[in-house]
């Protein structure tokens, strides 16, 4: 092949590159009439979705993402992190199975340990809380052997890791996990310059609470502000406020710099009479907002970190039909099980939100 050839299938490549949303899309299996993988993938792809995030490692994904420019984070399940941290060649093991088939060819750039493990408050909880970072030093020790630099470890979180969220500047880490789990946590976060992965979900704070926040403000579209009476930092969307709640609790711990991830967040499409708020008209201007907010080039950030990007992934790719709880759960989905969208989005932020037709409602 000729220079010029290589040229232009450089310029190509980048184009692709460029085609694709930096935004991410959770990719969830709970469902008995979802499309295969491989539709699926396809039509991740056809979404111009930039990243996908799993919640396992599962090879025929793993393998079909390896045709694609799409960058993965894999997850490791909740109970298999307490064995993990306590045999460096069961972490071997994991990588070895898990990763080293695969990558770099398919562009794994996170490795997750486990989800919300702060949220499970038993005695098998606790102790996964206590094995958490053990587990993450000896993945990160066993992708070291491996000579593979780059994939960032972490673990995605609930808000509920969080004692006092609002405001923001009150921001602090419950008491139980502030000195076991989080502190040894960020300072390996800090060293391994990964991210804090947060599952940020207005939804819930506002629907709890509908009559002392705005349906507006969680929805990004408030033509109000709030300020934090001791930052003195300026609010326009619920979101920052959460964000910030957390970056304001790290710095307590030392660590003012670890940046964010979004490892989930969303808004349901439907619900059960009694959960006010959940359908298709709120969840197309949640996210369509959040996809203009996070695609703005400069990135905007929040007030306590303003001009630096958040990777974020919106929870999730279909509705799945087998998870449960109440009927918000099986409702969060951008499309239907067909693969047909559920409301018009665009993943690449290039569509003003105002172009968007108003979907026909189905207020619960």
């Amino acid at each position: 092949m000729g220079p010029l050839a290589i040229f232009l299938v450089y310029v190509l490549s980048l184009t692709r590159a460029r085609a694709a949303s930096d935004i991410g899309v959770n990719y969830g299996q709970l469902g008995n009439n979802l499309p295969s993988p491989c539709q699926s993938i396809e039509l991740l792809t056809r979404m111009k979705a930039g990243r996908v995030k799993l919640y396992d490692a599962n090879p025929e994904i793993l393998n079909l993402l390896s045709t694609t420019k799409l960058k993965v984070s894999i997850m490791i399940p909740n109970h298999e992190i307490s064995g993990i941290a306590a045999n460096q060649s069961i972490a071997d093991e994991w990588v070895r199975n898990n990763v080293v088939p695969y990558f770099p060819t398919t562009m794994i750039r996170f490795l997750l340990v486990g989800n919300e493990v702060l949220s499970y408050n038993s005695e098998q909880g606790h102790q996964m809380w206590h094995d958490l970072v053990p587990a993450m030093r000896r993945i990160k020790r066993s992708l070291t052997a491996h000579n593979i630099t780059g994939i960032k470890i972490g673990t995605p979180l609930a808000m509920d890791v969080l004692k006092s969220t609002f405001p923001p500047s009150s921001g602090r880490f419950r008491s139980d996990i502030r000195d076991c789990v989080m502190a040894p946590m960020l300072k390996f976060l800090n060293t391994t310059k990964s991210f804090f992965f947060i599952d940020a979900y207005p939804y819930f704070p506002w629907s709890q609470s509908p009559k002392n926040i705005s349906l507006d403000f969680a929805l990004f579209r408030g033509n109000f502000s709030v300020r934090d009476p001791h930052s003195g930092l300026v609010y326009t969307n619920l979101l920052d406020q959460m964000l910030d709640s957390l970056i304001f609790a790290m710095s307590k711990l030392g660590y003012p710099n670890i940046h964010l991830v979004i490892s989930e967040t969303g808004w349901p499409n439907s619900g059960d009479k009694g959960e006010h708020g959940a359908n298709i008209c709120n969840a197309a201007a949640y996210n369509r907002n959040l996809i203009h907010r996070m695609t703005t080039k400069p990135p905007l950030g929040t007030p306590a970190r303003p001009g630096l990007a958040i990777p974020t992934f919106i929870f999730s790719l279909f509705d799945e039909n087998q998870k449960p709880g109440p009927e918000t759960e099986r409702h969060w989905g951008l499309l239907h099980p067909d693969g047909s969208p559920i409301y018009d989005i665009d993943l690449t932020g290039k569509t003003p939100v105002t172009d968007f037709a108003s979907p026909k409602n189905n207020v619960p």
